[in-house]
C-alpha cells in the first residue's frame, strides 16, 4: 500500500490509490463480499443509500464512501496528523478487513510496544480510536522517536499478515486471494 514519501498525508491520494488497486466492477465467486465496484461491496453501497446496479456505482460516490466510512468515522484523519504511515496503513487495512480490525491491530501493537506499561499505560483493545489510543500513539512516538512509527507499522503488518494466513487456512476458498493480499497489502509503505 503506497504512501507519500513526505510527512503530510492527503486522504484523496489514499482513496485514489485504493480505487486504482481495487479496479472497476468485480464479482469473483470466492469473494464473500459479493459484487464490488471500485472496491466498495454491494452491502456497503446499499447501507450508504446507493440503489443502482453495482456495475454503475459512480467513482465519486465510492470516493465519498471511502472518505466517510474508512477515513473520518474511524478517526484516521486524527492519526494522520501524528503518524502518516500509520494512518495510511489503517485506511488500507480498514478497507480490506474492516476499520475495527485495523484499529485493533494498532491498539494491540501499541500495547505490545509499551515495555510492560513503562512508556505509557496499556489501552483497551476496543477497536475504536479515542483519546487513550491517540495518547498512547503520541507517547510511543515521543519515546521511540522517528523509528517508532516504522516499528509500529511493521507490528501492524505482522498482525495483518497472520490474519490473512489464518483466513486462508480456515477457508481454503480464500487461498485464491492470499497471494494478492500479501503482495499488495503488506510491506508497501514508505514509512
Amino acid at each position: 500500500m503506497p504512501t507519500p514519501n513526505n510527512r503530510s498525508l492527503d486522504a484523496d491520494t489514499l482513496i485514489d490509490a485504493v480505487i486504482d488497486r481495487e479496479g472497476g466492477y468485480v464479482n469473483h465467486p470466492a469473494d464473500r463480499g459479493g459484487p464490488t465496484r471500485w472496491g466498495i461491496t454491494e452491502a456497503v453501497a446499499r447501507a450508504e443509500g446507493y440503489g443502482g446496479a453495482m456495475r454503475d456505482l459512480p467513482r465519486g460516490e465510492a470516493e465519498a464512501i471511502y472518505r466517510r466510512l474508512y477515513w473520518q468515522r474511524p478517526a484516521y484523519d486524527q492519526v494522520a496528523r501524528r503518524a502518516p504511515a500509520i494512518a495510511a496503513e489503517l485506511f488500507d487495512t480498514g478497507v480490506n478487513m474492516g476499520t475495527g480490525t485495523a484499529t485493533g491491530f494498532l491498539q494491540r501493537a501499541l500495547n505490545a510496544l509499551n515495555r510492560a506499561a513503562r512508556d505509557y499505560p496499556d489501552i483497551a483493545v476496543d477497536r475504536a480510536i479515542g483519546p487513550r489510543t491517540l495518547s498512547a500513539l503520541d507517547a510511543l512516538l515521543r519515546v521511540r522517536g522517528a523509528g517508532g512509527e516504522t516499528v509500529l507499522l511493521r507490528a501492524m503488518e505482522a498482525l495483518q499478515g497472520e490474519r490473512y494466513i489464518a483466513l486462508a487456512e480456515r477457508r481454503p476458498s480464500q487461498e485464491a486471494f492470499l497471494y494478492g493480499w500479501l503482495a499488495n497489502r503488506i510491506g508497501q509503505s514508505d514509512a
